[in-house]
C-alpha cells in the first residue's frame, strides 16, 4: 500500500501512525496517516473482496459524478490487490467534526436531496451492488413498477435469506407473503425512478467543515422515500435534516405512514445476517410492530 501511495503521490509515503475505526465500520478500516496525507483502507476478504471494493468506488463515482454530492477521493486509483486474493479500498481520509453542529444536520438533508435529483429510466441499475455484506440484484423488473421492483429485488430474496438461517418463522413469512401482495395500496402516489444512495443512514454521510460527504453507498435509481426512511434507521436526526432535504426536494406528506414500509427489506437483511445476537434480535420486533402496522 505504501507502494501504491507514493507512486499516486509523487514523493514517498509511509505510515507515521493510524487509527483503528472497528468500532464504526462493517469491514476492518484504518486511517493511515505520514506528515502530510491521510489515507482511509478499508480490506474486503474472501474471493469477491476486491470485486465489493469496485462496486463501492463506481457507487461513488456515480454519485459524485451525476449529483455533484461530494465524496471521497480515490487513492493509488482507488484499490490495491493483495496477494492472497483480497483487496484494500483507498481513499482520502476526511477531516470529520468530532460532533455535528445544526448545519451539518442540514447539508445532510441538502446532500441526500441533491443525489434525488438525478432521475433514470427505470427501476434499478445495470450493476448490481451490495447491501452490507449482502449481495444485492438490481436488474429492472418487467413492468418497471416500483412495487414490483421493491418486492422482487428487496424483499423477497430477503425474505427468504432470512427463513433460511431460521431468524423468522413461518407465521411470519405467511404476513410478509400477504404484505407484499398489498404493496401497489400502500405505496401511495406513483413516483418516477431517481438515483439514490441506497443504505442512506446518516452514519453514511460524514460531516466536515466543507459540508457533508457521501460515504458507502449502494446506488440505483428507486423511489425517493427509500432512502428517507433508512436516514434514521438506527438513530433518530434532527429536524434540520427534513428542512435541509426540503430546501431542495419535497417530502409527500404522506412519507410518515409508509416509513415502515421501506424499512421491512433491510429488517429482512439484519435478520439474515444478525438474527442470532441481540443486536439482530432487536429487528425482529420491529418487523413485527410493522407487519401489525400494516397488516393488523
Amino acid at each position: 500500500m505504501e507502494a501504491a501511495v507514493s507512486a499516486d503521490l509523487g514523493r514517498s509515503w509511509r505510515v507515521g501512525s493510524w487509527t483503528d475505526l472497528a468500532d464504526r465500520a462493517s469491514h476492518p478500516a484504518l486511517v493511515l496517516r505520514d506528515d502530510g496525507f491521510a489515507v482511509f483502507a478499508k480490506h474486503a476478504a474472501g474471493a469477491d473482496g476486491a470485486a465489493q471494493l469496485g462496486v463501492e468506488l463506481d457507487g461513488l463515482r456515480l454519485i459524485g459524478d451525476r449529483s455533484g454530492v461530494d465524496v471521497p477521493a480515490p487513492v493509488a486509483g482507488g484499490r490495491v490487490e493483495l496477494p492472497d486474493g483480497s483487496a484494500v479500498m483507498l481513499v482520502q481520509a476526511l477531516d470529520e467534526r468530532a460532533d455535528r453542529h445544526p448545519a451539518d444536520w442540514r447539508a445532510i438533508g441538502r446532500a441526500l436531496a441533491r443525489i434525488h435529483r438525478v432521475t433514470g429510466e427505470t427501476f434499478g441499475s445495470t450493476e448490481d451492488g451490495y447491501f452490507g455484506p449482502l449481495s444485492q440484484d438490481n436488474r429492472p423488473v418487467d413492468s418497471d413498477e416500483w412495487t414490483e421492483f421493491y418486492a422482487v429485488r428487496r424483499v423477497l430474496p430477503w425474505l427468504r435469506t432470512a427463513r433460511d438461517a431460521d431468524a423468522i418463522d413461518a407465521a411470519t413469512v405467511a404476513r410478509m407473503e400477504t404484505l407484499v401482495g398489498r404493496l401497489p395500496e400502500l405505496a401511495g402516489p406513483r413516483t418516477s425512478p431517481r438515483l439514490l444512495h441506497g443504505d442512506a443512514q446518516h452514519h453514511n454521510f460524514v460531516s466536515t467543515a466543507k459540508g457533508a460527504v457521501v460515504i458507502d453507498p449502494s446506488p440505483y435509481f428507486g423511489h425517493p422515500e427509500l432512502d428517507l426512511a433508512l436516514l434514521d434507521y438506527f438513530s433518530p436526526v434532527p429536524p434540520q435534516t427534513w428542512a435541509g432535504y426540503q430546501e431542495i426536494a419535497p417530502i409527500d406528506p404522506g412519507f410518515a405512514e409508509r416509513r415502515e414500509l421501506w424499512r421491512i427489506f433491510a429488517y429482512l437483511a439484519v435478520l439474515t445476517v444478525d438474527g442470532d445476537n441481540d443486536f439482530g434480535r432487536r429487528f425482529r420486533g420491529r418487523l413485527t410492530a410493522a407487519l401489525d402496522h400494516y397488516l393488523g
